[in-house]
């Protein structure tokens, strides 16, 4: 009896290892380029023995995953638009494993070398326009069997050791106390060292009659070789403060870090914080924590938990890095009253389901914010007896402090990608917003005359690339029903996010400059351009100002990029 046990258990086994050697297999990642932000419709082909090619497409998240692979050898290819096409070979896939293998896509101007040759499975539509996720999360993966796949070092090597961006701009800005001055130097340096670090220095210098208004923020990046890039920012700021002594400009100093880190193929959690000292009237410390745990059903379906505590910069958290390096809309948001200064304090928390079939993506939301002291922004000039505006000279705008106020609210978006050159998007939101309870109202009484009430705001944005032109656009206008003094949904940064009524942004690459090692745009970032949304209050000297979502700005200037 015990003999025809064993003989039994024997074929088991035996019957076992054969049905698990021809168990498929995964190869999975995530597609980045040089600055971390996920590429979203990236081609990744994963090219097999006897001609055999598997394709995929990165989604919202820059994640791919081909599923069904026989065991052996195998290279993945990735190729976007306006990136240099990446490879990695030789990748082992055992019976029913899967292999995480996270690229970085680098473009010919922080590249030093170029991909293998082209092979028969390779495609030629490499330079192919696709819109930035506005995920912006490095990724840390965990698989037990095999281990991650290293980033290899002839790709880490590829990276230009110096790049850098100068921008000259000119134009009105409209985000109040703080704002970039009417004529204005921006630039980014990032410099690659021992393969693995990156330093950067981004900056914005103002001219004007006070003392330049003036951003600096120092970026420290490691790259881990599990996809992780564990990042710290140090910014110092000077803001001039009119009306007030010579020293009574605003100075202040933040430091930011962030990491990210997954578990498994299933849950990824981003988290950060930063420690802002402000001397401005006095002295105002703040901590801001932030942080994000995703919950992957699949591929295509992420459940997301968020919370952030100030308000979001727009042009960041779409991934507009080639926009003027403006970073003034990251700053404080600071008001003063009695000539005593206050920092807005916020509390945003989020939880969303995305979905993404095709070229077609869908977002549904609810979120809880909670703002104490809110920065309100103001357009006309005038000058404050009892020191409650904080003007700014540069831009014609005020800042004002608003009531305390809390809301909950829904979000829906939808995006769909036309072609390769045009995607389009809709959002719609439903939450509370600031607004005055009745007109005539007056600058000495606001306060007590702002109330919170629910509103629909529906946007619709489209964006894309003109073929022969190469001219990046976005466009977007978004309608709220009801004159409010603050957006729905503040914190959106979903891919329908756009700010409130008309806005237009173009980059327009300038031909013809083969004298420079890099190449120029033109750059024109036009904001509220109808100057809808202004709500009428009157001032202190009895002559009318405004309270608005954002002020018309129309700013314009060239790019240079080596």
């Amino acid at each position: 009896m015990l003999r025809k046990l064993g003989f039994f258990g024997l074929v088991l086994g035996l019957s076992l290892s054969a049905s698990a050697a021809d168990r498929p297999g995964t190869i999975s990642g995530y597609v980045r380029n040089a600055a971390g932000v996920p590429q979203m419709g990236a081609l990744v082909e994963v090219l097999g023995t006897a001609a055999y090619t598997l394709r995929a497409i990165t989604d919202e998240n820059g994640f791919y995953s081909a599923a069904g692979l026989a065991p052996g050898t195998y290279s993945v290819r990735v190729s976007a638009p306006a990136f240099l096409s990446a490879w990695r070979e030789r990748i082992g896939l055992h019976a029913g494993s899967t292999v995480a293998v996270n690229l970085t896509l680098h473009t010919l101007l922080d590249s030093l070398e170029l991909g293998p040759a082209r092979g028969p499975a390779q495609s030629d539509d490499d330079w192919k326009w696709v819109l930035r996720s506005v995920a912006n999360r490095p990724v840390l993966r965990f698989v037990d069997d095999p281990p991650p796949a290293q980033v290899s070092q002839s790709e880490k090597g590829s990276a230009k050791e110096l790049k850098g961006t100068v921008s000259f701009l000119a134009g009105s800005a409209s985000e109040g106390f703080g704002s970039a001055s009417d004529v204005s130097t921006g630039f980014s340096v990032e410099k690659s060292i021992f393969a693995a670090d990156t330093i950067g220095l981004r900056g914005n210098v103002g001219y004007g009659t006070a003392s330049p208004a003036s951003v600096l923020r120092a970026t420290y990046r490691h790259d881990m070789g599990d996809g992780s890039q564990p990042e710290v920012d140090l910014t110092m700021r000077n803001l001039p403060a009119p009306g007030l002594s010579s020293n009574g400009g605003l100075q202040a100093f933040a430091l930011t870090t962030s990491d990210s880190f997954t578990l498994g193929d299933t849950f990824e959690f981003r988290l950060g914080s930063e420690l802002q000292t402000i001397q401005f009237l006095g002295h105002v410390t703040a901590f801001r924590p932030f942080g994000s745990a995703d919950l992957h059903l699949s591929p295509d379906t992420v459940i997301e938990y968020r919370y952030a505590t100030s308000e979001p910069d727009s042009r960041i958290d779409q991934g507009f890095d080639s926009a003027p390096p403006d970073l003034s809309e990251s700053g404080p948001r600071v008001t003063m009253v009695s000539y005593a200064s206050t920092v807005e304090h916020a509390h945003h928390q989020e939880l969303s389901l995305s979905h993404h079939v095709g070229r077609n993506s869908l977002q549904v939301a609810g979120y809880y914010d909670r703002i104490s002291d809110p920065a309100l922004i103001g357009v006309g000039e005038f000058s404050s007896a009892d020191g409650n505006v904080l003007p700014d000279i540069y831009s014609g705008t005020f800042t004002y402090q608003g009531s305390n106020f809390q809301t909950g609210g829904v979000r829906i978006v939808a995006e769909r990608k036309l072609n390769q050159n045009f995607t389009a998007a809709f959002d719609y939101a439903y939450g509370g917003a600031l607004e005055l309870t009745g007109p005539g109202v007056s600058l000495d009484n606001v306060q007590e005359s702002m109330a919170t009430h629910y509103h629909h705001a529906v946007a619709g944005k489209v964006s894309g690339v003109l073929p022969k032109t190469k001219t990046h656009w976005v466009a977007s206008y978004r309608w709220v029903n009801g004159p409010t003094l603050t957006p729905v949904d503040l914190f959106n940064v979903s891919a329908g996010q756009a700010e409130p009524y008309f806005n237009l942004l173009i980059r327009q690459p300038i031909p013809g400059m083969g004298f420079f090692p890099g190449h120029v745009e033109a750059l024109v970032d036009l904001r509220n351009l109808l100057a809808e949304g202004y709500v009428p209050v009157l001032a202190q000297d009895g002559h009318t100002v405004y309270l608005v979502q954002t002020a018309r700005a129309v700013r314009g200037g060239l790019s240079f990029t080596f």
